[in-house]
């Protein structure tokens, strides 16, 4: 009896579910993802072998270099919350809603609370040029980076129930006076731990 012989097909597969898939993909991480801002402070970080990355959320970073200090603190929600309480520490004139929704947006800043205003009130381009002659430690009575860090401090032990983490990003070529200002700062608030900025050392 003869054999019958099946006709061979070539199979074919349907993309349209995995096209979907990653295209849905990219599309969150799109989304999700974190647009970095540049530094309106320019820092040449020392180099180290440690791998530890930096949290992105619950930190606040002081950047310092040519003689000046920046503060930044991550969470738009906490800035938000953290410059009211700075106005009201100081009788500052409350902030709009417009001000507090700009100021949430900015990453790290260098300049008195008496520029504030002005400072946010630019858009992103003239905040670039604008002169930031960093944020004052000079006077015990008036050391508005001693503020800034407590008052963070309070705000996010409020809102998130956790305790503020802090890192200093420092210029390899500035001195250890320039630290100690920083460190001094942080220790008078009885925070003896925190986390410096490197960058990594190639062989």
């Amino acid at each position: 009896m003869a054999r019958i012989k099946v006709p061979r097909k070539s199979t074919a597969m349907d993309m349209t579910a995995m096209c979907d898939v990653a295209f849905l993909l990219l599309t969150f991480f799109i989304l999700t993802a974190k647009i970095r801002q540049d530094d309106p402070l320019h820092v040449d970080v020392p180099a180290s072998t440690v791998t530890q990355i930096v949290p992105d959320d619950n930190i606040a970073t002081l950047s310092v270099g040519q003689n000046k200090i920046f503060f930044g603190i991550e969470g738009t929600d906490i800035r938000i919350q953290l410059l009211e309480e700075m106005a009201k520490k100081y009788n500052l004139p409350a902030f709009t809603p417009d001000e507090e929704k700009r100021f949430s947006s900015i990453p790290t800043f260098g300049v008195p609370l008496n520029q504030l205003k002005q400072f946010i009130a630019l858009d992103e381009e003239g905040r670039k040029t604008f002169p930031q002659p960093g944020v004052p430690t000079d006077s015990t009575a008036n050391n508005e980076l001693s503020n800034w860090i407590y008052e963070a401090r309070i705000v996010t032990r409020n809102l998130k129930n956790q305790e503020l983490r802090f890192a200093i990003k420092g210029n390899a070529k500035d001195e250890f006076p320039a630290y100690k200002k920083v460190v001094d700062v942080l220790q008078k608030q009885s925070i003896n731990k925190f986390s410096l900025i490197t960058s990594l050392k190639t062989k």
